[in-house]
């Protein structure tokens, strides 16, 4: 799958589009179903987007190469973004989250790194079900989903039990 930027040029609308192909893109736009959420315009272009450059987990961050001179300082991965303070909503829902994380964890019951084998045995009927939480790899919490048992990381990392501050 790719991810399109696109633009309504009747009202300039921007939105995201996702297709197997830049030829899928092209086929359908010519066939008239690409068009503007927004306000229902088939005059949809793409729109300029920058590269999407992800670097792997496991890689760590190296000082860049020497650049040309022409490469504004402003460009460099290595400096802040902003120094501004959060947006008040924006704390507010990290606020709201972290209260719902911890009402779903207060009647769970901390299972370390056995969370995968725990998961498996409450799902086989081998142990009573109940509420838990732990730590997986990727790859256990992966092959739990394809299992059939239902898991999802927590939005914050959390302590064990004893070790918080």
């Amino acid at each position: 799958m790719i991810v399109f930027d696109l633009e309504c040029r009747a009202a300039g609308h921007r939105f995201e589009g996702w297709f197997g192909s830049s030829g899928d893109f092209s086929e359908q736009q010519a066939r008239g179903l690409v068009s503007c959420p927004e306000c229902g315009s088939a005059e949809v272009i793409k729109a300029p987007m920058a590269p999407n450059l992800a670097r792997k987990g496991n890689q760590l961050v190296s000082a860049p190469a020497a650049a040309p001179s022409a490469t504004p300082a402003a460009a460099s991965p290595q400096q802040p973004m902003t120094k501004a303070p959060m947006p008040p909503e924006a704390i507010q829902l990290i606020h709201a989250l972290h209260a719902m994380q911890a009402e779903a964890l207060k009647d769970s019951r901390w299972v370390g790194d056995k969370f995968a084998e725990e998961s498996r045995a409450i799902h086989y009927g081998e142990r009573d079900a109940e509420i838990i939480h732990g730590q997986a790899t990727r790859e256990e919490a992966e092959a739990l989903l394809e299992e059939g048992i239902e898991v999802a990381p927590l939005p914050f990392p959390i302590a064990p039990p004893g070790e918080a501050n």
